[in-house]
């Protein structure tokens, strides 16, 4: 059953994928009937899914579920895999290759392989409060508090930690 985004619970489950691009108006426009009807049909061992899917910041597909409802089962997440996997091929963008890292930069976001963070951090391109997409989180309230987060506040804090 489709959800309207804003409306899931803080509680609810995210999965956030992010595409090697920023989308269009364009296609942003085209993709939003599959992200609803993509919800609206998505089922687990027949039951259906109180469910969203939303494009955030022109570059991230974030699939969200209410699991008070029901939860997904291994069969329903390879149904949401095979749905990002038609996205990519129709919108001409990778959205499951995970090399990459996002930053808000001069309120763009920007990407960085995750074999340059290092050097990037090291040559002060990288702050400690340089806002960072951590695509990690698990639930639809963390997408409002922290993300995206202050670089030191997530994983990366490793890497500042002597700065």
């Amino acid at each position: 059953m489709y959800v309207s985004f804003d409306q899931l619970p803080p509680e609810a489950r995210i999965w956030i994928y992010q595409a090697n691009r920023p989308l269009t108006d364009t296609e942003l426009t085209r993709v939003q009937p599959a992200l609803a009807q993509f919800a609206a049909a998505w089922t687990s061992h027949g039951r259906t899914l109180h469910a969203s899917a939303a494009i955030l910041h022109h570059q991230f597909l974030v699939i969200g579920l209410d699991e008070a409802m029901a939860d997904a089962s291994g069969c329903s997440i390879d149904a949401s895999v095979r749905f990002v996997r038609e996205l990519e091929t129709s919108l001409g963008v990778e959205l499951l290759e995970k090399s990459r890292l996002a930053f808000l930069v001069d309120g763009e976001v920007r990407l960085l392989d995750r074999r340059e963070l290092r050097t990037a951090v090291a040559e002060g391109q990288l702050q400690p409060d340089t806002p960072y997409f951590d695509n990690t989180i698990a639930r639809h309230a963390q997408l409002a508090q922290a993300w995206p987060a202050p670089a030191a506040e997530t994983w990366l804090a490793r890497y500042f930690a002597g700065k």
